[in-house]
């Protein structure tokens, strides 16, 4: 697989960093262990939810192929809580088993087809304690959530310490069969320069995801439609929020 530009460079990862921030997901699954536990986030990013998770005491590690991401959250204060590991979801290989895996930020929709999911998900799985669990989300693709990414209606912008102003905004460009292609352009402000991230993302169907659980050997305990734990609609809901267990 490749890394997008604005998770591998690490300029960009800053730039990604500065714009997003969890809301009602990152309480979601911050809530999801009752006790201390061993967490791995696959597809960590710059441990939005990680550095979050370690100081309340749990035992995480991060996995990520991103660079750019990585050196980011390594720089943040309580990083050296967290074991930080530089793979790709279907070919880390740690001694550890942990009681709670997790991808957040929509990291299950970078996976391009079944092949690339099943060999993600069946490595995931083998670092599953007994019982343990998968807890993720990906976009309903019914919503047609892409649809909104346009400049008019995702353009932000920000000030950077060390950098300034610098704009952001979402552009789709082709949706074709259950892929969405779209660019992540940002724009520093004082001097014009922009820099742009092209990404492809899969909106598999709910159906889909579920056979793909159970085909790399997940029980699926339930799919919520949103953070609130309100039950999945196929029509409204823009989540498809997914429990399942090793």
């Amino acid at each position: 697989m490749i890394v997008d530009d604005q998770f591998a460079r690490e300029d960009m990862a800053i730039f990604y960093d500065s714009f997003n921030q969890h809301g009602e997901d990152g309480a979601f699954y911050l809530s999801l262990p009752k006790a201390p536990a061993r967490i791995l986030d696959v597809g960590c990013g710059t441990g939005l939810l990680t550095i979050p998770l370690a100081e309340r005491g749990h035992r995480v590690t991060g996995i990520d192929p991103a660079e750019g991401m990585l050196s980011v959250a390594r720089r943040k204060p309580s990083a050296d809580r967290v074991q930080w590991v530089k793979a790709f979801a279907e070919d880390f290989k740690l001694a550890e088993r942990f009681d709670l895996a997790i991808m957040t930020a929509h990291v299950f929709q970078v996976f391009p087809d079944n092949a690339a999911t099943l060999a993600a998900l069946g490595n995931i799985r083998k670092h599953l304690a007994p019982g343990g669990r998968l807890v993720f989300e990906s976009r309903n693709p019914a919503v047609l959530d892409w649809k909104s990414w346009t400049r008019a209606l995702t353009t932000e912008t920000r000030d950077i310490p060390g950098i300034g102003p610098v704009e952001v905004f979402y552009q789709w460009r082709e949706a074709e069969g259950d892929q969405v292609t779209f660019d992540a352009v940002y724009t520093l402000l004082n001097t014009g320069e922009q820099r742009i991230s092209p990404s492809t993302l899969r909106f598999a169907d709910r159906e889909t995801i579920i056979d793909l659980l159970m085909e790399a050997g997940f029980r699926l305990q339930s799919v919520f439609g949103w953070w609130d734990g309100a039950p999945f609609d196929r029509h409204t809901s823009r989540e498809m929020i997914f429990s399942a267990e090793a």
